[in-house]
């Protein structure tokens, strides 16, 4: 960039400089991957709870090859971070890297998998139904020949469309893990009641809503403090669960789950009864027989996707890094991300272990599936036991008091607090971001003193009430929440194209930063990277999108209209932002030439 060009770029964007404040250090940073991947709210309910489906599967080696083929992402976002330590993360990134033909590309191929599975929808349903999605596919596909079109495309949908449905996922996962088993070991049988309903359900999103937009509105700062001390009381309280489960076995634990099932709910010999409901169950494919969770089973690879519920999102906080203190630094970058990563993996694979001497495989697996095929409608028959089977609680069930045992529940809640400002915090700063280049209104950017970008907060809220209630109400838009991953695994995958691309495509701005000494083969180690976890990626979304398995693309027909919505409105409004900032006279290719400050 000429001295002259660098004089006329900050009059392209909002101004000066962004506003935020780098307020996080590298272990807040590291906090945050760990939080985010979530062993115990999102690991513990949406992957690990879904062995029974995979019956031949590997449990311990579904975890690791997951975590293999998420540290290559992980590096290469550390390196795309090195490059361009910006707020906004993978919006800047694919609007800066994957322009010209390498947006074109990107954007066609996104096109004609959507097309393909519109395709496939249309064969089996009426025309008018997806008519929508096939516009939206058809106008997603022409937006990479426009710089910024596919990045904005594909970043807008998975930071902030998506992020929507993952406000009720959130609540759901509070209510489940902590607000049911407190009611229930404290003798409210009314409350277990309510929050099973679909009104509690409702209540439980709206009141994660308001928590998460007060830890917002914290400021970086605020939140990483009480972040912290999450991870310290997450971590003790896990340390204790698992002494509780080294010592016991699966007598003493049959013993104690029966002995609680008549006491709470008044079901006698619910461990047994339990069992025989997987196994005569219709709608579950779960056997009934002993499994071994570390045997290689021909159905270890089908349960990789499933997996990726949790340990997809170690680079959650790449939107953030603009306010990470020395995010500059590719290897401090990269050592937060795998910590978060491998930390979280290696207690999964503790968990399941301790899980299968302690529960007993078979018990631990009928537990999940007999809820989860009640909980989403698959099976019209309820568990014995009319709340979820949650490990921290049935840990605390091989102490007699309930007392102790809702003290434990309690403390396991700092993993969901610790967790819960993940939501919004990284979507503002997508938001943000786009505002910033003038995409969206300037007053989507506008940030207080403290660096909280309220409009940015606002944005995300509105739409997460509205399918809070879709989610409370309907029954068929419960079973997209399988989307909510998919469509960030979407995100990924192009910014992992643009990792591998960046070395070759932008050679100078690569060159001129800090991970360019990094090689392997002779070849860029953030090329490399990229190119791998876009290998992995694009397995897994062909395996998502291809197999009924995954109850999404052609296995959900309903789920095929969500995405084209989804992603052909974000195609809209980029195509309106476009023609309304070209009669300002502003150039929003020109702003996409260049980097936004900091």
């Amino acid at each position: 960039m000429t001295s002259g060009e660098m004089a006329k770029a900050p009059a392209l964007f909002l101004r000066n400089a962004t506003g935020l404040v780098k307020g996080w250090s590298g272990f807040d940073a590291f906090a945050y991957s760990f939080m985010s991947v979530n062993l115990v709210c999102l690991g513990m309910f949406y992957s690990l709870a879904i062995f029974a489906y995979v019956p031949d599967g590997s449990a311990i080696a579904s975890i690791l090859i997951t975590a293999i083929g998420m540290t290559f992402m992980c590096v290469a976002y550390a390196g795309l971070i090195a490059v361009m330590p910006r707020a906004g993360g993978d919006y800047v990134w694919q609007t800066r890297v994957l322009d010209g033909i390498p947006g074109a590309v990107v954007g066609g191929g996104f096109g004609a998998v959507a097309v393909f599975l519109v395709g496939t929808a249309l064969a089996l349903g009426d025309v008018t139904t997806y008519a929508g999605a096939v516009v939206g596919a058809l106008l997603g596909a022409t937006l990479g020949m426009k710089r910024g079109g596919i990045g904005f495309v594909l970043s807008a949908t998975g930071w902030w469309f998506i992020l929507a449905l993952w406000a009720p996922i959130y609540g759901f996962i509070l209510n489940i893990e902590f607000v049911q088993p407190l009611a229930a070991l404290l003798g409210w049988q009314d409350g277990v009641t309510f929050f099973s309903s679909q009104d509690g359900t409702f209540i439980v999103s709206i009141a994660t809503i308001v928590i998460t937009s007060g830890l917002v509105a914290l400021g970086m700062a605020g939140y990483a403090r009480i972040q912290r001390w999450c991870l310290y009381i997450g971590l003790a309280a896990l340390a204790v669960v698992f002494v509780l489960m080294l010592i016991a076995n699966v007598d003493t634990f049959r013993a104690a789950y029966d002995r609680e099932a008549q006491g709470l709910f008044g079901v006698s010999n619910a461990y047994q009864a339990t069992i025989d409901q997987a196994a005569t169950d219709e709608m579950s494919l779960y056997t009934g027989s002993e499994l071994d969770p570390a045997s290689f089973g021909g159905g270890t690879l089908l349960l990789v996707p499933f997996m990726l519920f949790f340990l997809l999102y170690p680079n959650w906080g790449a939107t953030l890094y603009g306010e990470v203190r020395g995010a500059g630094d590719f290897k401090k970058v990269l050592r937060g991300m795998l910590g978060g990563l491998w930390v979280t993996a290696g207690l999964a694979v503790v968990f399941v272990v301790l899980a299968a001497k302690t529960f007993g495989w078979t018990f631990f697996n009928a537990s999940n599936v007999t809820y989860v095929n009640y909980a989403y409608g698959y099976s019209a028959t309820a568990p014995p036991m009319p709340i979820w089977g949650y490990p921290p609680m049935l840990a605390a069930f091989l102490i007699d008091s309930n007392i102790i045992q809702a003290i434990i529940v309690l403390a396991f809640g700092a993993w969901w607090i610790g967790w819960t400002g993940t939501l919004f915090l990284s979507s503002t700063r997508m938001i943000f971001a786009a505002a910033f280049d003038r995409v969206l209104p300037e007053w989507a950017g506008r940030v207080s003193d403290r660096g909280v970008p309220w409009a940015a907060l606002a944005l995300i809220m509105i739409p997460s009430v509205l399918l809070s209630w879709l989610y409370a109400y309907n029954g068929d838009f419960v079973k997209l929440t399988l989307d909510a991953t998919l469509v960030i695994a979407v995100t990924f995958f192009g910014t992992s194209i643009a990792a591998m691309i960046l070395p070759y495509w932008k050679k100078d701005l690569y060159e001129a930063s800090p991970v360019a000494r990094y090689k392997i083969l002779g070849l860029p180690v953030i090329a490399v990277a990229g190119a791998l976890s876009t290998a992995f990626l694009g397995w897994v979304l062909y395996m998502w999108l291809s197999s009924a398995l995954y109850g999404i693309g052609v296995g959900n027909s309903t789920s095929i209209v969500f995405l084209g919505a989804l992603y052909g409105a974000a195609a809209l409004l980029y195509v309106v932002a476009r023609l309304w900032r070209r009669s300002q006279g502003i150039n929003l290719d020109a702003i996409h030439a260049e980097i936004p400050a900091e």
